[in-house]
């Protein structure tokens, strides 16, 4: 149950339109519907100097916590990852993923909780970070629903996700309009719910998240304080 709560504070996400990234930082409070349970998360963006990004990324709850740092490049709209680091630790099975994505050689190598990673690497494959940006550009740009290809585990996988219509959602900033995203999954191969709210007026930054566990258990993570591009977030 910690491990689903950190995974889903793992999904936070993300400022910007992938044309116009910016630097953002942006806290986050989750809490249980039936239990006395809550935790934190940090997430932000940074431009280096070479050019790429660095998106690194902290939850705590309990005594568990996670990690996950990935950096990646922009070219000509496409989000290339180059490196992907996820840690897991504290209560249950730890987990540990290194990915390098080698543009040269068009190959994914690494290793997934011990086993090695060996993939094909072709434009448009995402890490379980990276392609939460993809998702922003593509809401920010009105699409309707959106598939991405994402390295997970020892394959790559299809997430899809379709956007639902517009909300208006209460933060620890304030009011903010939002446009909100679910998940798609194939109900008779998993129950699990997972929706996303974007902040229109703050380049679609992540202001909340509700996920349900197939056992009924249901957890939602709100916006605490952020900036983007050194602007504080403020709702209405």
């Amino acid at each position: 149950m910690r491990r689903a709560l950190l995974f889903a504070l793992a999904v936070l996400a993300l400022p910007l339109q992938a044309a116009d990234l910016k630097p953002f930082s942006a806290s986050y409070t989750a809490d249980w519907k039936q239990l006395p349970m809550s935790g934190t998360a940090e997430r932000s963006l940074e431009k280096n100097a070479n050019g790429t990004w660095s998106l690194n990324f902290k939850a705590s709850m309990m005594i568990a916590s996670l990690t996950e740092q990935s950096t990646l490049r922009l070219d000509k709209d496409t989000l290339l990852p180059q490196t992907y680091h996820f840690e897991r630790g504290g209560l249950g099975k730890a987990k540990k993923v290194d990915l390098d994505f080698d543009w040269s050689s068009k190959k994914i190598t690494g290793s997934d909780r011990g086993d090695a990673v060996n993939l094909p690497l072709n434009r448009g494959v995402l890490d379980k970070s990276t392609y939460q940006l993809a998702l922003q550009h593509d809401v920010a740009a009105g699409k309707k629903s959106v598939s991405y290809q994402v390295v997970d585990g020892d394959e790559i996988d299809t997430y899809d996700f379709r956007v639902l219509g517009t909300e208006k959602v209460t933060t620890k900033t304030g009011q903010v309009d939002a446009i909100k995203v679910e998940r798609v999954r194939d109900p008779s191969q998993s129950k699990r719910i997972t929706e996303l709210w974007f902040a229109k007026d703050w380049d679609y930054l992540l202001v909340q998240l509700r996920q349900v566990e197939t056992d009924g258990k249901e957890y939602v993570i709100v916006l605490q304080d952020g900036t983007v591009d050194g602007k504080a977030v403020k709702g209405n």
